[in-house]
């Protein structure tokens, strides 16, 4: 690849990491700042995204990504971006049965319609110039399922379906669209699910992986670096598992 960045380098690339705030995100975000891209935190949590933003150097946006006129307001003025990391997602452990109609709404927004609305803010800068990254992190319950996370796996199993939809629409422009699927990372939503269930849930969650552990935001935020490479231009459509085996089975 003529002109290729140095492997895992993101020089002079624009990051919009959505979540950014914690977690998986944040992990994201300091590695991405690290590669030498200047990054946008998007994130309701605006302190713990601003301390963040201080570390890295990189810029805020206080917002809720699934208010779709918000995001293309703060895309349009902070944009154009080449890497779009769409993170942002909640859970809530429940039987199906037990869930409401706006529990289904809810989740379906940060987790699905948030998706959407960035990558639809993002796509015309990018086909303009070209060239563009998104990556899109589900999570493997949305390829195994989850007891008690049955909507939330059909909200993360709707990412991967428009992930391959909008690599198919955008190879002609040079942009390729990927998703990632943790398995159980450790982050402060699994924290609270753990101190909910003790023990046992974690018994569970390491039990599933081949590893027999749980995996860190950084190991997702490696994947994520790489599929923002240059290194990663010949891949496309793609769902790559970050889950110490959960998604094969035992």
């Amino acid at each position: 690849m003529a002109g290729a960045l140095p492997f895992g380098r993101l020089d002079g690339r624009r990051a919009f990491v959505s979540g950014g705030a914690r977690g998986i995100g944040a992990a994201i975000a300091r590695s991405f700042a690290g590669a030498g891209a200047k990054v946008v935190i998007a994130d309701l949590d605006v302190a713990a995204a601003s301390d963040l933003a201080q570390e890295i150097n990189a810029g805020i946006a206080g917002l809720d990504v699934s208010d779709v006129k918000a995001v293309q307001a703060v895309i349009a003025q902070d944009g154009p971006f080449d890497i779009l990391v769409n993170n942002a997602g909640i859970d809530q452990h429940a039987f199906f049965t037990e869930t409401t109609a706006e529990d289904w709404a809810r989740l379906f927004a940060v987790n699905l319609t948030s998706v959407l609305a960035c990558t639809q803010a993002v796509l015309p800068a990018m086909q303009a110039a070209r060239f563009g990254r998104i990556i899109n992190i589900t999570s493997e319950a949305a390829r195994l399922g989850s007891k008690g996370g049955s909507v939330y796996s059909a909200a993360k199993g709707g990412v991967i379906a428009f992930t391959k939809s909008i690599a198919r629409e955008n190879a002609r422009f040079g942009i390729t669209a990927n998703a990632i699927a943790p398995g159980p990372i450790r982050t402060p939503m699994l924290e609270q699910a753990m101190a909910k269930g003790g023990d046992k849930i974690l018994r569970a969650m390491t039990d599933a992986t081949l590893l027999g552990r749980l995996g860190e935001p950084e190991e997702v935020a490696a994947a994520a670096r790489f599929l923002a490479s240059d290194q990663a231009a010949y891949i496309t459509g793609e769902t790559l598992g970050v889950s110490g085996g959960m998604g094969i089975g035992g």
